[in-house]
C-alpha cells in the first residue's frame, strides 16, 4: 500500500506532471486474487504502481483506468472471474476507478501587495502557488509561507520556472510596466493554460501593441494570445489588493471549472414562472436588507 500512497501524493502534488487513475477493490466474494482495499494506480505516462490481482481482471481494470484518463470520469468494474473472464478463481470482484488530477499550479510573477493578497486565497481553493521576484525580502512575506519561491527577475523566468506546462496558470504582477512587458513577451511563447497581467486598459493596449510590433520586427510569427487575460480578473469593481485578489482568483476558478463568471441569480425566472410582477424582485431585496439589519 505504501508505494501506491506515495504515487498518489506525487500525482496530486504535481511532481509527476500529469493525471492518473486510481483503482480500488471495493467488493470481493468467493475466491479472488486480491482483498478489499487493494489498489492500483496508472499514470498518464503508462507507469503502473500496485496491483488488483493480475490476470484478466487486472487487464479489465487497466482498460477502465485508461478510459478514465481519457474522459476524467470515474467508473466501476464488476466481474465474475469464471463466468465473465474465464479465470480459474471462483469468486467475483468489484473495483472502483477514480480520476486523480494534479493540483493546479499558479505562478505569480511579482511579490508585491496584490501577489501577497492573491497567494493565500489561491492556495485556499487548491492552487499550488509559485512566486518569482528578485526582491528576496518580499519573498519572505508570511503570505508566501506555503509557496515555492524563486529569487529571480523577469529576465530569468526560464531559470525560475523551467518546467512551465499546458496546465499552468500564470499571473504577471510586477512592480513596473517595463517588467510586465518583458514578462509577457517571454511567457506568450511558453506553454500555459492561462496567462494574466495586471494593469489599466490603456497599459494593456500599449504593451500588447509593443510586444506584437517587436515580434514582427524580428520576423517571427505572431504569438497566440487567446489564453491571455489582461487586465486580469473579473469586473467586481474593487480597488484594494484584497478585492483585486478575489477578482483574479474568481477568474482562475471560472477558467478551471468552465464557469462564465456571470451571476447565478434565477429569482427573476422563478417569479416569471409564478406569474409574479417584476417589481417583486426589488421588493424582495429590500426585505432582505431589513432582515440583515
Amino acid at each position: 500500500m505504501l508505494p501506491v500512497a506515495r504515487a498518489v501524493v506525487d500525482v496530486l502534488s504535481g511532481r509527476t506532471g500529469g493525471p492518473a487513475a486510481l483503482a480500488t477493490v471495493i467488493g470481493r466474494s468467493g475466491s479472488a486474487p486480491q482483498v478489499v482495499g487493494a489498489r492500483l494506480l496508472l499514470r498518464e505516462d503508462g507507469v503502473q504502481v500496485g496491483t488488483v490481482g493480475g490476470g484478466a481482471i487486472e487487464e479489465q481494470v487497466l482498460d477502465a483506468c485508461r478510459a478514465s484518463l481519457r474522459d476524467g470520469s470515474p467508473r466501476v468494474v464488476k466481474a465474475h472471474l469464471v463466468r465473465d473472464l474465464g479465470m480459474c478463481c471462483g469468486g467475483a470482484m468489484e473495483v472502483f476507478v477514480e480520476y486523480l488530477a494534479p493540483e493546479a499550479r499558479l505562478v505569480l510573477i511579482g511579490a508585491g501587495h496584490v501577489a501577497q493578497a492573491v497567494a493565500p486565497v489561491a492556495a485556499g481553493v487548491g492552487f499550488r502557488v509559485v512566486v518569482v521576484d528578485d526582491r528576496e525580502d518580499l519573498l519572505e512575506h508570511p503570505a508566501f509561507a506555503g509557496a515555492e519561491r524563486h529569487a529571480r527577475d523577469v529576465d530569468e523566468l526560464e531559470l525560475a520556472v523551467p518546467d512551465l506546462g499546458e496546465r499552468d496558470y500564470v499571473v504577471i504582477l510586477t512592480r513596473d510596466h517595463a517588467r510586465d512587458e518583458r514578462a509577457l513577451a517571454h511567457l506568450v511563447r511558453r506553454p500555459h493554460r492561462y496567462l494574466g497581467m495586471i494593469g489599466s486598459v490603456r497599459k494593456v493596449h500599449a504593451i500588447v501593441a509593443r510586444v506584437l510590433r517587436r515580434e514582427q520586427e524580428l520576423g517571427r510569427p505572431l504569438p497566440d494570445l487567446s489564453r491571455v487575460r489582461a487586465p486580469v480578473g473579473i469586473a467586481l469593481g474593487g480597488r484594494t489588493p484584497a478585492e483585486i485578489a478575489i477578482s483574479i482568483v474568481a477568474e482562475l476558478l471560472a477558467d478551471r471549472h468552465g464557469g462564465t463568471g456571470a451571476a447565478m441569480n434565477v429569482v427573476p425566472q422563478a417569479l416569471a414562472r409564478l406569474g409574479a410582477p417584476a417589481s417583486t424582485v426589488a421588493e424582495g431585496r429590500e426585505g432582505d436588507a431589513r432582515d440583515d439589519r
